[in-house]
């Protein structure tokens, strides 16, 4: 007995039964951004002539008052969530700080330009005065039979003399 009820095989070989494949109407994407871990200390975009940084308001379930103070008395601002409306940023819930943008212990805070690089500055200053110390402290022990070298130049080289 022959059977003439066509198979399944037979019939993914006529024309009319063929699916045509989705991969070739799938756009692909213009540029692929490789995956980055996400930052939890996003910030938005600061005013201009200021900077956003990021304050410790307590450490290990411990308010540090001493820190943050110490920051708003040389000129930090707090950043409130409700001066970026559109944008949805973690807030302090409850607590002195309650509406500010934070996350962790951290609070965000806005500092003028000027202000920063004045302080940038004053440190930098102090470590070199630092490093002067160190060095004419050092150079104080100085022995002749045994000369201490303090210079700030370093040189490599890879055999044959010093030039």
């Amino acid at each position: 007995m022959t059977n003439n009820k066509p198979t399944r095989a037979s019939q993914s070989k006529s024309d009319s039964t063929k699916v045509a494949s989705q991969a070739s109407t799938i756009k692909p994407k213009a540029a692929v951004k490789p995956w980055t871990p996400p930052s939890y200390l996003d910030t938005p975009n600061a005013p201009n002539g200021y900077r956003h940084r990021w304050v410790r308001v307590e450490i290990l379930g411990y308010v540090d008052t001493k820190n943050i103070q110490g920051r708003i008395r040389s000129g930090y601002e707090l950043v409130r969530a409700d001066e970026y409306p559109e944008e949805d940023f973690p807030v302090v819930a409850d607590g002195k700080y309650a509406g500010v943008i934070g996350h962790g212990g951290l609070v965000l805070t806005r500092v003028p330009n000027e202000i920063a690089q004045q302080r940038a500055k004053y440190y930098a200053d102090l470590a070199k005065e630092n490093v002067e110390a160190v060095d004419n402290d050092l150079m104080k022990e100085q022995d002749r039979r045994m000369p201490i070298n303090i210079d700030k130049q370093s040189r490599t080289t890879f055999g044959g003399k010093k030039s």
